[in-house]
């Protein structure tokens, strides 16, 4: 009837633990934020911003939140809605209830299928020396999603 309890976790476990995805600043589904708006950490939207929003993190969007404002973040999960431009430094995801009036630029980008984009796409990886050739940077994969380009013709 009763099982036994799972053993508490020791503070050098919880050390190891990966905290990055840790969330600072959560914009509540109520709350209406005018302005600049910019932080170092992870930020959630559940409601409404206008105005820029920058972090050098992540920036999770979640579906029903709306966002009027050129967006710049390391990386960007999209739920919800955008009017503006998007730029991730690293990878760009759309799920099928995202909304973009504006263009982005990222170096990843994944879309799900129901995914709305009106703008133009800007992607890092390609290009063009002065004698107009064009190059691809191929972006591999290593351990831990870490990003090793290189160059091609």
């Amino acid at each position: 009837m009763f099982q036994k309890s799972s053993p508490d976790i020791t503070l050098s476990q919880y050390d190891t633990v990966d905290h990055s995805q840790e969330v600072e600043t959560v914009v509540g589904p109520s709350v209406h934020v005018e302005g600049d708006f910019s932080s170092e950490g992870n930020i959630l939207v559940k409601g409404t911003v206008s105005g820029s929003v920058k972090t050098s993190r992540l920036l999770t969007v979640e579906k029903g939140a709306r966002i009027f404002a050129n967006v710049r973040a390391g990386s960007a999960f999209i739920s919800g809605e955008i009017k503006g431009n998007v730029k991730a430094t690293d990878k760009l995801e759309l799920t099928s209830s995202a909304r973009i009036m504006g263009d982005i630029s990222c170096t990843i980008l994944a879309v799900e299928a129901g995914a709305l984009l009106q703008g133009k796409v800007s992607m890092k990886g390609i290009t063009i020396d002065s004698s107009g050739v064009e190059k691809k940077r191929v972006a591999r994969l290593k351990e831990k999603e870490d990003v090793d380009f290189v160059e091609t013709e």
